[in-house]
């Protein structure tokens, strides 16, 4: 299985004015942005860290999953939450033949930690041997911060500014993210059993 981020998020969303206001960066020099970079980079280092920790898209982008077995013939657990549209099915054979399945033919199951991609009839389409099926989908909370539940933004805003006191560090002795931290994802966390099933 394969995800792939079709868009990126933009400067503009991020929220790096909260951040250097939450790190008390002083302000009224000639150089004001001179560390926006720098923060901006931060945050998404933070983000990425927090989406991969919780199988939650913070802000809204378009992705390409690729898979080459269905783990249930009439529903498919997808790999991020909250998924918020399916835009499109394919099926591709092992030669690269590629065969687009009908938008009437699967819906979305919406749920908050296990979106589903679901059978519209008795199953979804066969994936051939070899070959893979492509789904492309939108998901995250929103396009902008604001979007973002508080608990999520925290974490991220606190663990980006863990990474700022950091940044000269070759590597970190804790080898982990910052306790708190930890304490406002756990709620977020997909609860994993019976060989990568969720409840």
């Amino acid at each position: 299985m394969m995800l792939i981020e079709q868009t990126t998020v933009p400067a503009n969303a991020l929220p790096v004015a909260q951040l250097r206001d939450h790190l008390r960066l002083g302000t009224g020099f000639a150089d004001d942005g001179a560390e926006n970079a720098l923060l901006e980079a931060l945050l998404r280092a933070a983000m990425a860290a927090v989406e991969g920790r919780t199988g939650k898209v913070l802000l809204s982008r378009s992705f390409t999953w690729q898979l080459m077995a269905w783990r249930d013939g009439e529903r498919q657990p997808l790999p991020v939450a909250p998924v918020n549209a399916l835009n499109a099915l394919r099926v591709v054979d092992r030669h690269g033949i590629v065969a687009v399945v009908d938008a009437g033919a699967y819906r979305l199951e919406r749920d908050t930690h296990r979106p589903r991609l679901a059978a519209d009839g008795l199953t979804l389409p066969t994936i051939p041997y070899g070959g893979q099926a492509e789904v492309d989908f939108d998901a995250g909370f929103g396009t902008q911060w604001d979007a973002v539940p508080e608990d999520l933004a925290q974490a991220v805003m606190l663990l980006a500014a863990h990474y700022y006191e950091h940044r000269s560090e070759a590597a970190f002795a804790e080898g982990g993210m910052p306790f708190g931290v930890l304490a406002l994802l756990e709620r977020w966390r997909t609860v994993r059993m019976l060989g990568g099933g969720a409840i």
